[in-house]
């Protein structure tokens, strides 16, 4: 009898234990589905508010933007439509020589160093035509100046080191001419483009005086006109030229680098020359 009861009371032990189990695993995904409920609409509500903070940055951004255009196109405008389309084609104008000018600089330039230890390995080893080719497949104006004084080296009346030197002087003049070419337009619009803003203040100054005059008072409501005119366009006349500026001294940097290139090189190649067998000592 006594191990009957005790039978039954390890199997209700044992019931009881596992429902406690089933219970708490249950308890356990029903607190793991809330919390991945809550994980899901936290990460909706961040996506919805990411996405209204990112409309509303464009908003913002798309609002400046039109109201920075739409105030230089009153400015534009108030200064008066003929000297600011002048100063307007001297911006135009003098960005276009200056891009024209980035460009060609910027295709010019090459690996100097490499090139020219190229260029000594074949003089070396007496491969002259090889050393041309080199040269003629090259860009820039250190290829052009090499070619030259190659070209000197390969023949039979100009290969004395006086004329190799003298050539690759002459070519690299030549070649530093091609590189400063159209600046001095850049210049021009640079000088230009505040003097048509000085321009557009004087007749402002002179239409001031002519409102006074035909109003016989001297107020500020007759004055504010020409002086605002006036003062528009020197603003966009400076603005210009400074613009210009900016891009003719990075021009003339490249030009300063590239010419420095080239006389590191036309040492270079003399040093070649005269080690080699074809020069005439």
């Amino acid at each position: 009898m006594k191990k009957l009861f005790a039978i039954i009371a390890m199997v209700a032990a044992c019931s009881f234990g596992a429902t406690s189990s089933i219970m708490a695993q249950e308890d356990d995904a029903d607190a793991t589905e809330m919390v991945d409920n809550a994980a899901a609409d936290t990460a909706a509500v961040d996506t919805a508010a990411a996405e209204e903070v990112v409309e509303a940055v464009a908003t913002i951004v798309e609002e400046e933007n039109e109201g920075i255009f739409k105030t230089l196109k009153t400015k534009y405008i108030e200064g008066g439509a003929g000297f600011m389309s002048l100063v307007a084609i001297a911006l135009v104008l003098g960005l276009a020589f200056c891009i024209e000018r980035v460009v060609y600089l910027t295709l010019a330039q090459i690996n100097t160093r490499q090139f020219t230890k190229k260029l000594a390995d074949l003089v070396a080893a007496g491969k002259i035509a090889d050393a041309i080719e080199l040269c003629k497949g090259t860009r820039g104006p250190v290829a052009q100046v090499s070619r030259k004084a190659m070209e000197c080296l390969d023949s039979t009346d100009r290969n004395d080191i006086a004329t190799i030197e003298r050539t690759i002087n002459m070519e690299a003049e030549v070649q530093g001419s091609y590189l400063e070419e159209n600046c001095s337009w850049v210049t021009l619009f640079i000088a230009m483009a505040p003097s048509l803003g000085f321009l557009g203040t004087v007749i402002g100054m002179v239409q001031a005086f002519d409102d006074i005059q035909r109003a016989g008072d001297i107020s500020p409501t007759v004055v504010a006109g020409g002086m605002k005119v006036a003062l528009i366009t020197t603003i966009f006349g400076i603005i210009v030229a400074l613009v210009l500026q900016i891009f003719y001294n990075y021009i003339l940097a490249k030009i300063e680098s590239l010419t420095g290139n080239m006389e590191e090189t036309a040492q270079e190649l003399l040093v070649m020359c005269v080690k080699s067998d074809k020069c005439k000592k």
